[in-house]
């Protein structure tokens, strides 16, 4: 004897029935993964954001601090220092617009009559001011012009040259003679 029962097959409002609900299961399951997506997706935002500050802070706070003899200004600077180049006795001309471009150096020439512009906003180290920053924004080398054989500041020579830090009203001549280098080695 078989005593199996026969199988009932679910009747059309049951079928009905499993089928919504199979789809609110689905649908339950899918805003589920949402949010756990949106809530990763934040939490790594946020993450992101403290790790910038964080390490700005960092940065910040490992900073050597800036001692007051390499500061000239809180509160910037308006200077002009008169620079007059000879090379083997040739005066040479200093040109217009030097520092200046699509980004405005504080170092910079206007015109070509060798006025250097020293133009700064807030803070001003000594670093900021020498004449090897000129150098750099000219995009020259002073090892191109020849031997430096001498270089007067205010009527006074000067040893210092690159690391010579200009000051308002500066008169700095700087020679470039290989033919005076020549003399003073004899």
């Amino acid at each position: 004897m078989d005593t199996q029962s026969p199988v009932e097959q679910p009747s059309k409002q049951e079928r009905r029935a499993l089928e919504i609900e199979q789809r609110r299961q689905t649908q339950a399951s899918a805003s589920r993964k949402q949010r756990l997506k949106k809530i990763i997706k934040r939490s790594a935002g946020a993450l992101l954001v403290a790790g910038s500050i964080g390490t700005l802070v960092w940065y910040v706070a490992t900073l050597p601090p800036l001692q007051e003899d390499e500061i000239i200004s809180r509160n910037g600077i308006h200077w002009h220092s008169q620079l007059t180049l000879y090379v083997k006795g040739v005066k040479q001309d200093i040109p217009k617009d030097i520092g200046i471009g699509s980004v405005h150096k504080p170092v910079h020439t206007h015109d070509a009559d060798g006025v250097i512009h020293l133009e700064f906003q807030g803070l001003v180290r000594r670093q900021d001011t020498t004449l090897g920053q000129f150098f750099k924004n000219w995009g020259k080398n002073p090892d191109d012009f020849g031997p430096l054989t001498a270089m007067a500041v205010n009527g006074q020579e000067n040893t210092e040259f690159m690391n010579y830090h200009m000051r308002d009203t500066d008169k700095i001549e700087i020679r470039f003679d290989e033919a005076e280098s020549a003399a003073q080695n004899r």
